[in-house]
């Protein structure tokens, strides 16, 4: 087996147990890739009062049940996800909720 010296990869292998790229302190709703990737952990900064939601999709418009990838706990903490979206990746934080988002 060879040893890579890129640690995202081993053996031709994407390591999704780390993001590559980050969003911070998001506290409405943001697009935060626009073409296909993956949504690895989101970090509950403040807990706000509701769930936020993550979706499949390019816009922050259009959003509904159809592309919704899941929910973001509104407890302070790190969730993770490691979900693969086709299209897109849209954060949207529940009331008053703030998240940091890793993704790939």
């Amino acid at each position: 087996m060879a040893i890579t010296s890129n640690p995202a990869i081993i053996n031709g292998a994407l390591i999704t147990g780390q993001g590559i790229h980050s969003v911070l302190n998001v506290s409405a709703a943001t697009v935060v890739k626009a073409m296909r990737g993956r949504i690895v952990k989101v970090n509950v900064n403040t807990a706000g009062s509701t769930v936020g939601l993550i979706y499949d999709h390019t816009t922050t418009s259009g959003v509904g049940a159809a592309n919704l990838v899941g929910t973001i706990p509104d407890v302070v903490g790190t969730y993770a996800f490691d979900f693969p979206c086709g299209v897109g990746i849209v954060v949207v934080p529940g009331t008053d909720q703030v998240v940091s988002v890793s993704y790939n």
